[in-house]
């Protein structure tokens, strides 16, 4: 076991996915020389190559446009965007050409690139800095979306996605990028947990909480916190938004017959919205409250001075709880 960060975790990542296969690039704005403005592909130019590890123009679409190509050649480009409101330029690539080249061809050709997108506010950061555009990309059908939320699911989970045939976003949170955790990285690939299942990360008996990305560590936080006050809460990390595997959420919910759902984007039309109906649908006579969200306020992403405000915290997360045992 090492003890690394976030960051540092998908570099080492990337590294592995590199060095396991020689058709893996890794392509965006400053991703070579610099190591990218959070230096999560740091060294890798210099151990690989500038042919490889490719510093492109500052234009979102030309270089997911110049990937699609490269996938269609056999190639398994890793695409970094160097800040999430900056995927919009890419929008029409990913919607039109990314997700629908497998439908496209009845099945016979495959598109396996990774977009990777760092999101989430709290850094301080200005407009465009700080968005959280997933539920975008996982309306979109024929796209998978994941997001890791640690060090150990960074380190396993881009490398998965790098293996998989089909297009994946890849969501990673940007303010945790320098919260460490334990990693086993001399274990094997084949070892990880599935991609594209939620995991238990805190067994609870008394009500669930929900999040993927960097609201997970918000919800233990504030299962740490509600334990000093009795309340004994299950943390669930979503880990992939499309496919979503509710399967575990069920389980939880049933036993715990409350459900939270947490994420730092708008609630309208949210990811939240749509894990609530799933409950709603499916354990209905489970609940003894209604699916509760704590989300970003439906407006646009405010300036740093207030970005506080605006993001969930534990105070917030509690408060729901609160709520819900009130019913």
């Amino acid at each position: 076991m090492e003890t690394l960060t976030l960051g540092k975790s998908l570099n080492l990542g990337l590294r592995r996915a590199m060095e396991d296969d020689s058709k893996v690039l890794i392509m965006g704005e400053d991703v070579g020389k610099l190591g990218g403005v959070f230096r999560i592909t740091d060294g890798l130019q210099k151990d690989f190559g500038d042919e490889r590890v490719i510093d492109t123009p500052l234009a979102e679409a030309g270089i997911v446009g110049t990937a699609i190509g490269l996938a269609l050649r056999g190639y398994r480009p890793v695409v970094e965007i160097q800040f999430d409101g900056f995927v919009y330029p890419a929008y029409d690539q990913i919607v039109c050409q990314v997700a629908k080249f497998h439908y496209r061809s009845q099945g016979k050709v495959k598109l396996p690139m990774v977009i990777r997108i760092p999101f989430g506010g709290g850094i301080g950061a200005v407009e465009h800095h700080s968005e959280s555009p997933e539920a975008y990309f996982s309306h979109t059908a024929g796209l998978k979306v994941v997001a890791c939320s640690n060090p150990s699911d960074a380190y396993w989970m881009i490398q998965q996605a790098i293996a998989s045939d089909d297009p994946i976003i890849f969501f990673e949170p940007k303010r945790r990028y320098w919260e460490k955790g334990e990693v086993d990285t001399a274990a094997s690939l084949s070892s990880a947990y599935p991609l594209h299942s939620s995991r238990v990360l805190r067994s609870g008996a008394d009500a669930t909480l929900l999040a993927y990305g960097p609201m997970v560590r918000t919800c233990l936080d504030a299962a740490t916190a509600a334990a000093e006050d009795g309340r004994n809460l299950e943390v669930i990390d979503l880990r992939s938004l499309s496919p979503l595997d509710m399967a575990p959420v069920f389980e939880s919910v049933r036993k715990t017959g409350r459900a939270v759902v947490v994420h730092e984007a708008p609630g309208n039309i949210g990811l939240g919205a749509e894990v609530a109906a799933r409950i709603s649908e499916e354990c209905f006579y489970s609940l003894e409250a209604p699916v509760l969200r704590v989300t970003g306020y439906d407006i646009p992403y405010p300036a740093s001075r207030v970005e506080e405000e605006f993001l969930p915290d534990l105070d917030r997360v509690l408060e729901a709880v609160d709520r819900s045992f009130g019913f």
